[in-house]
This record gives C-alpha cells, sequence and structure tokens, in this order.
C-alpha cells in the first residue's frame, strides 16, 4: 500500500507540475483588471481601453436591484449575475479593434450598452 501511496503521489506531482507549465506566461503574473458595474440597466463605464495581444480579467459586479447579464457575442463571453453578486470574465489576447458587450436584460435600453477597445 505504501509503494502504491508513493506512486499516486508522484504521478499527482508530476500532472500538476504539467498543468502549471502550460499555463504560460499569462498567469505567471498577476492578471490586469478591469471593473464593470451593471446596475438596472446601465453599464459604467460603458468604455473600456486594454492592450491588444493580452490577457486581462473585468470584474463585473451587479449593484442593481434585479438581475443583470454581461454579453458580448464577438467576444463569445457571457456571465448572469443576481442583484449584489460580484463575478468575472478573462478575455485573452484580443487584436486591435473594437468589441461590443451589453446587460442582455437590459438591450433595449442605449445605457446598457459598451465597448472593449484593443490597441
Amino acid at each position: 500500500m505504501s509503494t502504491q501511496r508513493s506512486f499516486l503521489t508522484t504521478l499527482f506531482l508530476g500532472i500538476a507540475l504539467t498543468v502549471s507549465a502550460s499555463l504560460g506566461p499569462a498567469f505567471a503574473e498577476e492578471l490586469k483588471t478591469y471593473d464593470l458595474e451593471l446596475k438596472d440597466g446601465v453599464v459604467t463605464p460603458n468604455r473600456l481601453e486594454v492592450e491588444a495581444g493580452t490577457t486581462f480579467k473585468i470584474v463585473i459586479r451587479n449593484s442593481g436591484t434585479k438581475p443583470a447579464e454581461f454579453e458580448s457575442l464577438r467576444l463569445r463571453k457571457e456571465k448572469v449575475l443576481g442583484p449584489g453578486v460580484t463575478s468575472f470574465v478573462v478575455i485573452r489576447r484580443l487584436s486591435p479593434g473594437t468589441y461590443e458587450f451589453y446587460d442582455e436584460f437590459s438591450i433595449d435600453k442605449d445605457t446598457a450598452h459598451g465597448v472593449i477597445v484593443a490597441k
């Protein structure tokens, strides 16, 4: 049993090292983080400027009284948040350009739309 436990421990450590090495430099450093607030159909800020080609995180906070959904078809990202909930999405290496997003639950409001501009 001791030999089997030692083998499994060695195997687990080998797998863990392989996985952590494959994550690459984007996870070796702290990700650049941007804050985004969704509040009853209002997105703040409605424009995020990011560096093209980098991986970053958007922390999304629903400070409103109803559910909200961060959605971007072009980025293929969506996140539903109940009132008072905070979550995040990670965006990897955008090409230069403009990427629209919106609060899906308030899509009919102009204030529920925003853009990410990668430069």
